[in-house]
């Protein structure tokens, strides 16, 4: 039977665990190093696959004339780590130098990480890692009549573009990327998240959780399901919380953010509250 890649423990605090890594495959091996210096035995499943957009799809032809026209915005603001990578891709390719004056925006500090990488200080909220938080920000306060980008993938909320609508803002989305569900084998499955038991899952989109109980609902047995649901869930925030909660999950785990460090971290404090 094939199985998903895993990973072999270490001594650490998390020795003895076997934690399910859902992130789209190019993103998982970060988080799987971490938990692996912590002690952790690893399984990949990635829940989503990121498809990058090209010609000659209408959605890319807009996303391009956005980027042509990136010195008439007031604000860019960048959804993802993804669209980080995708969208500076796309801005070489016309930008020698970027133009000045834009206000380079980011939703969390991973997608600012990005952008910075890339040359770019861009604003995040520090006190939060979704649109919410970033709407905050001063910049975004008096927008009427002024042109913001969001750079996005084709999924998610409409919070912060509707907002900034409400706001007088003439809002330009650009969309760079599809995310699907992975079309993989049941024995892959299987082994991934009902061969062992899992000590833990981390899940850091409402749209990974939805796939995952999809896929366990597709090759799983009404048994095996019950346990997947008592497995210990950790989410990025109280928005995917509550939907594991709807979707049955009885110990769900709020971390403070999507970022590797702030997931494994909040498993680490429950598995030292267990321990007093």
């Amino acid at each position: 039977m094939t199985r998903m890649p895993t990973e072999q423990r270490q001594p650490g605090p998390l020795s003895g665990q076997r934690i399910l890594v859902t992130r789209p495959s190019h993103q998982a091996q970060q988080q799987a190093e971490l938990l692996r210096a912590q002690g952790a035995e690893t399984v990949l499943l990635p829940l989503l696959t990121i498809e990058p957009l090209a010609e000659p799809d209408p959605a890319f032809s807009h996303a391009k004339q956005c980027v042509l026209d990136l010195d008439l915005y007031h604000a860019v603001i960048v959804i993802s780590a993804n669209a980080a990578r995708l969208s500076i891709d796309l801005i070489d390719d016309y930008w020698p130098q970027l133009p000045v004056g834009v206000h380079w925006m980011a939703i969390g500090a991973s997608t600012a990480a990005r952008l910075h990488d890339y040359g770019i200080n861009a604003r995040h909220s520090r006190s939060g890692y979704d649109s919410e938080a970033l709407l905050q920000a001063p910049e975004l306060q008096q927008v009427e009549g002024l042109r913001i980008l969001i750079l996005r993938g084709d999924s998610g909320r409409e919070t912060l573009a509707s907002e900034l609508q409400a706001r007088g803002a003439r809002v330009d989305e650009a969309m760079l990327y599809r995310r699907a569900r992975p079309q993989l084998s049941q024995a892959c499955i299987e082994s991934a998240i009902y061969a062992l038991p899992l000590s833990a899952i981390l899940i850091t989109s409402g749209e990974s959780l939805s796939n995952l109980v999809a896929l366990a609902k597709q090759v799983g047995n009404s048994r095996g399901l019950v346990q997947l649901l008592q497995c210990p869930l950790v989410v990025p925030s109280q928005r995917v919380a509550t939907l594991a909660r709807e979707a049955g999950f009885k110990q769900v785990i709020l971390a403070s953010g999507p970022d590797d460090q702030s997931m494994i971290g909040a498993l680490l404090t429950k598995i030292d509250a267990e321990k007093d």
